[in-house]
């Protein structure tokens, strides 16, 4: 199956309710979304398998080498960095022990660079909730590079750093309230 649009979203302190707001809302056969949220080891594991009996995409942690595809929500080991990559058959992820950037691994960074060098316009940026500046360079790159990028507002994030670090350095193509960012999502991948 084609894919049209991937989806990244990276968040940190309160991004497991926040992630939990947006992806319960979304339909089975949803583009594929790829997620870093800073989480330990194992952690990442039984927050996957919580979502998946929540949502109705399939969610899991994601393996090295796993392929995207429709309906699926692949979320980074807490100990592995994850890396969006492309072959003759699509789209898959890479996934490596590596040392923190920014402080932390999974790095945001990282997932989003790799969204702007192999997706490009074809993706979607989604910086959460969390403290610090992981993910704001990363989320600039998607944008410079035509994807669309979303920005949790002030208002409710549990901690404004990441969000405001992105929209203060021009990452963010628009900036919204967590309640509204499904449809704003879904609004711009029907356009």
């Amino acid at each position: 199956m084609l894919i049209n649009k991937i989806i990244v979203i990276g968040a940190s302190t309160g991004g497991t309710e926040a992630i939990i707001k947006i992806l319960k809302e979304l339909p089975e056969d949803f583009p594929p979304i790829l997620i870093a949220q800073h989480m330990p080891i194992g952690f990442t594991k039984m927050y996957a398998d919580r979502l998946n009996k929540i949502c109705k995409m399939e969610v899991r942690e994601a393996l090295d080498g796993d392929r995207i595809k429709q309906g699926v929500v692949l979320i980074a080991p807490g100990d592995k960095h994850m890396v969006l990559k492309k072959d003759d058959k699509g789209y898959y992820v890479s996934c490596k022990k590596g040392d923190k950037i920014n402080g932390y691994c999974p790095s945001i960074d990282l997932l989003f660079n790799s969204a702007a060098k192999i997706a490009g316009n074809k993706s979607v940026g989604i910086i959460l909730t969390g403290m610090g500046k992981d993910g704001a360079e990363g989320l600039l790159n998607m944008k410079k590079a035509g994807a669309y990028t979303i920005g949790q507002d002030e208002s409710t994030s549990a901690v404004y750093g990441m969000p405001m670090a992105a929209f203060n350095i021009g990452a963010v193509t628009v900036q919204a309230k967590l309640e509204d960012i499904f449809e704003i999502l879904t609004k711009h991948l029907t356009i």
